[in-house]
């Protein structure tokens, strides 16, 4: 499925946060009923009027007491699922090479996928860091508790440099109910002390979902000019051709990508590498898939 309302560059151009993340699930759910896959791994809920054919038991009688009539829900599953999604919002999530930076890429999915939660009863929570905590909101699901979800994520600026693990270590002794944990971050860090803090909430019993997010460059060093590399995080300047080290540049992040597939697998963790031209509404897709599973 691949719509224009799912683009991330041209969603980008909407200012209200809110109005972006309706019209991605939104969208997202159309393409899907114009599918042959009508119910493919779904909880939204959709009313119809009650008919011959309709199981008495999906009648919705709450609607029935507002409207005095018979509505059935379709697609609707009830859970108590309770979600934490950590946003990394470190400096060098402000790299972009095109329309849309990695941090707002990664706080129009957050937002999204915040939205999509309450949507379907999930009580979601949100921690935003760098190399510390920034926010911390507990999980809930209300309509207030969405306007002020959205609200953080609107107003969050990038921060300092990045320090994963001690934030997921602490973020894992501190949630004490067990759900699913979703990390958002584009991963420049210690990867093996950030495999060990992912493992630390699957100790818990918690289920694990992680969004790699790099811009397109990042994968490929793909400039055709002499540059500039400037780190994000520490001011540190390398001034070089690109062609010159882009076949050494390009075998080591495939290593890092490689190691963190190898190690969520070993360890039961869903990763999903994304870039940030890539369709968001491969995000909803990959975790309607890992709700499914957990329920």
């Amino acid at each position: 499925m691949k719509t224009k309302i799912l683009n991330p560059s041209i969603i980008n151009q909407i200012d209200n946060l809110y109005l972006k993340a309706k019209m991605i699930v939104e969208g997202y759910i159309a393409g899907l009923h114009k599918s042959p896959y009508h119910g493919f791994s779904i909880e939204f809920s959709e009313h119809k009027a009650y008919g011959i054919g309709d199981e008495v038991k999906n009648v919705d009688w709450k609607l029935w007491g507002k409207t005095d009539k018979y509505y059935v829900k379709r697609f609707e599953e009830e859970t108590n699922m309770s979600a934490n999604i950590f946003l990394d919002s470190s400096k060098s999530m402000d790299f972009k090479s095109d329309n849309i930076s990695k941090f707002n890429y990664s706080k129009l999915i957050t937002a999204t996928l915040g939205y999509l939660m309450m949507q379907q009863k999930d009580a979601t929570g949100l921690v935003i860091f760098d190399n510390e905590i920034k926010y911390a909101l507990q999980p809930k699901n209300s309509k207030s508790h969405l306007k002020t979800l959205l609200s953080i994520i609107d107003k969050t600026k990038s921060g300092k440099d990045t320090d994963i693990s001690k934030v997921l270590h602490i973020g894992a002794e501190q949630i004490k109910k067990k759900g699913l944990i979703i990390l958002i971050s584009d991963l420049l860090d210690d990867p093996k002390k950030i495999i060990n803090s992912l493992k630390h909430f699957k100790y818990n019993k918690n289920e694990v979902l992680v969004f790699h997010v790099l811009d397109p460059k990042e994968m490929t060093l793909d400039f055709n000019q002499h540059t500039i590399f400037e780190d994000l995080e520490n001011d540190e300047k390398i001034e070089t051709e690109p062609w010159l080290i882009s076949n050494s540049y390009i075998e080591e992040m495939q290593n890092l990508i490689n190691f963190y597939k190898t190690e969520c697998l070993t360890n039961k963790i869903d990763y999903h590498l994304i870039t940030t031209n890539q369709d968001v509404g491969m995000v909803i897709t990959e975790f309607l898939n890992k709700r499914r599973k957990l329920f």
